[in-house]
C-alpha cells in the first residue's frame, strides 16, 4: 500500500474527532464513534486495502452477513460517508473517492419495525406501580408520570429542571425544552403529572436545579443529577415487575398513541414530541389506514 494511504489512516483518528464535532446529538455522537471505530478496526485487519467505493461496499456486505438490522447498517454507512467526506474536506483523500463512497447505497428495510405500546390500563398500572410510601417511590412515580404524561425522552427527563415548569394560559407547561437536534419546544403536562412532581419535590426538599436526582440504595438522594441510563433502568424495573416488555422510549410511544386515540390532533402530538417530520410521529402511533371509517367518509359531501 502506498504511503499516502498509510498517512490517511494514521490521521483518521483526528478526522473522527472532526466528524463527531459536527453532530448535535449526544446519542448520534456515541453511535457514530462506535461505528467508525469498528470500521477502522476492520480496515486494519484487512490490511488497509485503500479507501474506495469497493472497500466500503465490501464492508457493508460484511455487516449484512453479520445479521445486523438494516437501520443499524444504514447508520454505520452514514458514519463512514461522513468520515470520508471529512477526510476529503481536509485534503486527506481525493474528493472523487469521497463521491464514490457517498454513492454506496444503504440497505432497504423490509416493512416497518413494530413498536411496543401500553394500553390505557397498562399505563395506569405503570403509574401506580411505585411504592409512594418511600422517597424513591415518589421519585419513580413522578418520572413515569413525565414519560407517560408528556412523552419526554430519557435525556430530556435527566436534564429537566424546576425552571422548565411554568404556568402558561392557565395550565402547567414544560417550556423551552431543548431536545433532539437542538430543537426547542414547549410541552403541556396534565395536572396529575404536575402533582406527582410536586409530591416528590416536597418529600425530597428540593426546589431548584434538576428535578430528578440519583438515589442511594439506602433511600436517600445521591447527587444533584440523574443519568438517562438511570431512567432506562427505572422503567426496566417496573416493566419486569408488571410482566411487561417495554423500555423508556416505549412509554413515549404510548403517550403519543393514547393521546391520538383520545382525539388529539396529529400535528399537536408532533409538536409535543418535538419531531421534525410528521412521518416520524406517524411511526410512533403505528397508524394504519382505517377502511371502515376513512377520511373520505368525513367530508360531508354528496351528490344531489
Amino acid at each position: 500500500m502506498d504511503t499516502a494511504l498509510t498517512t490517511q489512516i494514521t490521521n483518521f483518528q483526528t478526522v473522527i474527532s472532526l466528524a463527531l464535532d459536527g453532530l448535535t446529538s449526544d446519542h448520534s455522537r456515541r453511535a457514530y464513534e462506535k461505528a467508525l471505530t469498528n470500521f477502522l478496526a476492520w480496515y486494519t485487519a484487512e490490511g488497509k486495502p485503500g479507501l474506495s467505493k469497493a472497500t466500503v461496499q465490501r464492508y457493508k456486505t460484511v455487516l449484512q452477513e453479520s445479521g445486523l438490522s438494516p437501520s443499524t447498517i444504514n447508520q454505520r454507512m452514514s458514519a463512514i460517508r461522513k468520515l470520508v467526506q471529512e477526510a476529503a474536506d481536509n485534503g486527506m483523500v481525493d474528493q472523487t473517492i469521497a463521491n464514490g463512497v457517498a454513492r454506496v447505497k444503504g440497505v432497504k428495510s423490509a416493512g416497518v419495525r413494530a413498536g411496543n405500546w401500553l394500553t390505557k390500563a397498562q399505563a395506569q398500572k405503570m403509574i401506580e406501580a411505585p411504592d409512594v410510601t418511600t422517597l424513591k417511590g415518589l421519585r419513580d412515580r413522578a418520572i413515569l408520570g413525565v414519560l407517560l404524561g408528556a412523552g419526554l425522552r430519557r435525556s430530556e427527563i435527566a436534564a429537566l429542571t424546576f425552571d422548565h415548569i411554568q404556568e402558561r394560559d392557565g395550565r402547567w407547561v414544560i417550556v423551552d425544552l431543548v431536545g433532539k437536534g437542538k430543537r426547542v419546544r414547549s410541552v403541556p403536562i396534565p395536572s396529575w403529572t404536575k402533582a406527582a412532581i410536586d409530591e416528590w419535590a416536597k418529600a425530597a426538599s428540593i426546589r431548584t436545579g434538576c428535578i430528578f436526582r440519583a438515589m442511594h440504595k439506602g433511600g436517600y438522594l445521591d447527587g444533584e443529577t440523574m443519568t438517562p441510563q438511570g431512567v432506562h433502568d427505572l422503567v426496566a424495573h417496573y416493566s419486569k415487575a408488571l410482566g411487561l416488555t417495554v423500555a423508556a422510549h416505549d412509554l413515549r410511544r404510548s403517550y403519543a398513541k393514547l393521546a391520538y386515540k383520545g382525539g388529539s390532533g396529529l400535528d399537536q402530538i408532533q409538536l409535543s414530541l418535538g419531531h421534525a417530520s410528521i412521518k416520524t410521529t406517524e411511526g410512533y402511533l403505528g397508524v394504519e389506514q382505517d377502511l371502515t371509517d376513512a377520511p373520505c367518509d368525513r367530508l360531508g359531501l354528496r351528490l344531489k
